[in-house]
Parts: C-alpha cells; structure tokens; sequence
C-alpha cells in the first residue's frame, strides 16, 4: 500500500511541477489582468462541475475572504452556489444553460468568466464561455490538455495530464498562485 501512496504522490508531484512550468507566463498574465479587473471594480466569475465546482467556490473564498494577508475583500464570485438558481435553470431550460444565463445576468465588460473544466469540454462551460466573449468579458479557461473552451479563452491553463486527479491537484495549485500573485500585485507593502 505505501508504494501506491509514493507513485500517487510522485506523479502528482510530476505533473504539477511541469504544468506550472509550462504555464508560468500565462499565469503571470492571469494575475496582472485580474489585479487590473479589480483595481477597475469589475469581478471574476468562476465555474465549473463537480470538483472544479468546489474549485470555484474555493477560489472565491480566497478572494472574497482573504488568502493569506489581511486585505479588503476581493470582488470573486463562484456561479455554482445558488440552488435555487442552478436548479430553476436547469428545471425550466437546460443544465447546459446554468453558467450561461447567470453570465447573462452578471457578466459586463471589464469582468473576467473563469471556466473550469476537466476535460475542456463541458457543455455548461463552453456555453457560458461564449456567452462571455459575446458580452466583453476577459475570459480565463483552466482545464486538462484543451478541448472546446481552448477556442474561447483569452488566456488557458492546461494540465498535460488524462487523469481528473491529476488535473483537478494541478488546478487548485494554479487557483492558490494566482490568488498570492493577485496579492502581490494589489498589496505590496504587507508581504
């Protein structure tokens, strides 16, 4: 048993270390442009399914609450925590309508759609995706080696990995970068 915990840990490691690698820029990038989404007052909708729905709400807690310096709240906000939202759209419509139509409702110029999935190609994310490059939004895709929302994100985290594990690890590692680097940015003085 301790060999499967050291080859889990060692290809997670793995991974890891080459996707950050591989995406240091456009992490650099995703930090500067939301420092400058919120310095603007604009916000950062995030969604995702199943764990990169817990990604989501994970990532806005950071920003809402704090990370790891005491500083003003941060406009985020994870669009996978309204059930009454989530289940009247899906009900009336479509599940692949839940990120879209609250993008619809919130999203305006200036704000960034943070898309998150796995595979690259949850129909929910794609439709909410291009719902944000319709309305202005900067559009941020984080998912495994592409698929359909690689199209329609103005900056892409990938993960060259098949296993949702893998990926799922990497994306928290990417989520807590870029909340310390947006940090940096915004508050320098209190590191």
């Amino acid at each position: 048993m301790k060999d499967q915990i050291f080859a889990i840990l060692e290809e997670s490691l793995a991974v890891k270390e080459a996707s950050v690698r591989k995406n240091a820029d456009v992490l650099v990038k995703a930090a500067e442009t939301m420092a400058g989404c919120m310095t603007a007052f604009h916000k950062i909708l995030i969604f995702g399914n199943g764990g990169s729905a817990a990604d989501a709400q994970h990532i806005a807690a950071e920003f809402v609450n704090r990370f790891q310096i005491e500083r003003p709240p941060l406009a985020a906000l994870a669009l996978t925590t309204d059930t009454s939202i989530l289940t009247s759209i899906g009900n009336d419509y479509s599940f692949d309508d839940i990120f879209d139509k609250q993008v619809a409702a919130l999203g305006n110029p200036g704000d960034i759609a943070w898309g998150i999935s796995t595979s690259g190609n949850s129909r929910n994310v794609v439709k909410a995706m291009e719902r944000a490059r319709e309305k202005g939004l900067i559009t941020l895709g984080m998912c495994g080696r592409g698929g359909k929302i690689e199209g329609l994100s103005d900056m892409l985290l990938t993960v060259d990995s098949q296993v949702t594990a893998r990926i799922q690890e990497t994306h928290i590692v990417y989520g807590h970068i870029l909340c310390h680097l947006v940090d940096r940015i915004l508050f320098p003085d209190r590191f």
